[in-house]
């Protein structure tokens, strides 16, 4: 290291800084309440070879995807990119996460014209086309299914005015679309601003390795392994569950995650492709051994991830995979936390809700998207989990009601925490929500929800979080109220209320005798 630690840190954060400088820009910027108010986006910097330098606290399934989706766009457009123009994919089999979520790609250049590092950013837009409104059918079989799909190109107008008329909601897209052309051109201008060589950027990865490796090698050498379930894939006709399995080894300073023995990929959209898979292994490793490693290329030199082609962890085309973002993501971080719980169990608590519950509403020329927050596990430090929070690879948030009533037409009846669902414990775990949701007009619902069957599991004692479920009442009428699927598409009428209450988080700990 020849850069004093003092002098990298600044470096580090005013990086940092500038990527969440973009996220603020996207999320002003934009049109829809998906982004402007739930905060579904993501930014990040990368060196000139497409080597994560700094990202901001946003959206973990995005941000651990993103350096796959920046090198196939380097790959397959960058070579003929001029100074101002960018790269647009959504594609998941070229880095992606699903067709919903849309990456800009820009490059930096210094004023004589030589690249110094590119600008990205990845936001989740509310329809892109497809077979339902929302583009998540949870009953697609293939991904001609679920929208447009776009290879990594450059954007030109034309482009734009071909996602724009995919679209239901065309002038949302339109607006978030240059909301997100926006933030990389802030983001740009923040690079060259900062006069940064590129042995800074050397600098900064080869820190992000040197203290990952530290962390692995603190851990207990071994093989240390964990399986868990997801309801079903979405499938028509298909409910069975799918198993997704992980061994992870420590060896040294180095760390590996064979997902050998997983399922193979079904029909349904709950298949999820490798760079999801990998952005999961992250946010584990990350949480585990040290939550303050950089978050940087350098952070991938000591990892391994092993997956099969063709499993559900890493699906091939052309499998529908646009709920393995939101689903899969989240099973492959139970079971990468409950393997790395063996090797520091003072370290993981239970399991948080499991799920990101997606509700897609969609009318005449309007289309609702969310993730509904739930239980966090029990935490091993003693303290219980958040109540009604995102966890794991999501951190948005639930749209305010003021919001939500004001750009949709429906009314949310009813929107509390979920009392008694979060697993007893020495630390309890957290409470789920409870949201009603009332149409004012005739519309479609789509769901794609998990831990309908098989509760958050606690750890070290500690007891499941309770399952979540999801019911239909017909013009508002609890008495007629009806259960419906973890996935399914149904049509609504005028005055149907959806209610949803998701899973609370699992309890750390054995319970004292007698406590209450």
């Amino acid at each position: 290291m020849t850069m004093d630690p003092a002098t990298l840190q600044v470096w580090i954060s005013r990086l940092s800084g500038v990527a969440d400088e973009m996220g603020a820009v996207l999320r002003r910027a934009a049109y829809s309440p998906n982004i402007k108010e739930r905060a579904d986006c993501s930014c990040a910097l990368f060196a000139p070879d497409g080597t994560l330098l700094a990202q901001a606290e946003h959206i973990p399934v995005h941000l651990g995807s993103m350096p796959a989706a920046v090198r196939a766009a380097i790959d397959g457009a960058g070579s003929v990119m001029r100074p101002g123009e960018q790269i647009v994919v959504n594609d998941p089999f070229a880095g992606g996460t699903h067709l919903n979520d849309i990456t800009f790609v820009a490059p930096a250049h210094a004023g004589d014209g030589t690249l110094i590092g590119w600008a990205a950013n990845r936001a989740h837009h509310a329809d892109i086309g497809g077979m339902a409104p929302g583009s998540l059918p949870p009953e697609a079989t293939e991904i001609f299914q679920e929208g447009l799909r776009i290879p990594p190109v450059r954007w030109t107008p034309e482009v734009e005015a071909l996602v724009v008329a995919s679209s239901r909601t065309p002038e949302e897209r339109r607006g978030d679309l240059d909301a997100q052309v926006g933030a990389n051109r802030l983001g740009i201008a923040r690079l060259r601003d900062l006069d940064v060589g590129p042995d800074v950027f050397t600098e900064i990865v080869d820190y992000g390795e040197r203290r990952v490796r530290a962390a692995i090698d603190a851990l207990t050498d071994g093989e240390y392994s964990f399986d868990d379930v997801l309801d079903s894939t979405g499938g028509p006709g298909d409910s069975s569950p799918a198993r997704i399995c992980v061994k992870v080894t420590v060896h040294g300073d180095t760390i590996t995650f064979d997902f050998a023995g997983t399922d193979a990929q079904r029909a349904g959209s709950v298949n999820a492709v490798e760079a999801v898979t990998v952005s999961a292994v992250v946010f584990a490793l990350r949480s585990v051994v040290d939550p303050d490693l950089p978050a940087n290329g350098g952070v991938l030199r000591a990892l391994n991830v092993l997956a099969s082609p063709g499993s559900i962890v890493a699906a091939r085309m052309p499998v529908a995979v646009g709920a393995g973002n939101v689903e899969v993501s989240q099973r492959v971080a139970d079971v990468c936390l409950g393997a790395l719980a063996q090797a520091v169990p003072e370290r993981v608590g239970g399991a948080s809700q499991g799920t990101m519950n997606n509700v897609l509403i969609g009318g005449d020329g309007w289309v609702y998207y969310e993730t509904i927050g739930g239980g966090q596990g029990g935490r091993p430090d003693g303290r219980p989990g958040m109540n009604g929070v995102h966890t794991a690879m999501t951190n948005t948030r639930d749209t305010p009601v003021e919001a939500f009533e004001r750009a949709y037409p429906m009314r949310v009846r009813r929107y509390a925490l979920r009392s008694g669902s979060g697993g007893a414990g020495a630390a309890a775990g957290g409470e789920g929500i409870v949201r009603e949701i009332e149409v004012l007009e005739d519309a479609t619902l789509s769901l794609i929800t998990e831990r309908r069957v098989t509760p958050p599991w606690g750890i070290a004692g500690g007891e499941p979080g309770a399952v979540g479920e999801n019911w239909l009442l017909p013009a508002g009428d609890a008495t007629r109220a009806e259960h419906l699927a973890d996935k399914c598409t149904i049509a609504l009428h005028a005055g149907d209320v959806l209610r949803i209450l998701t899973p609370g988080g699992g309890g750390w700990g054995r319970r004292p005798a007698g406590a209450g």
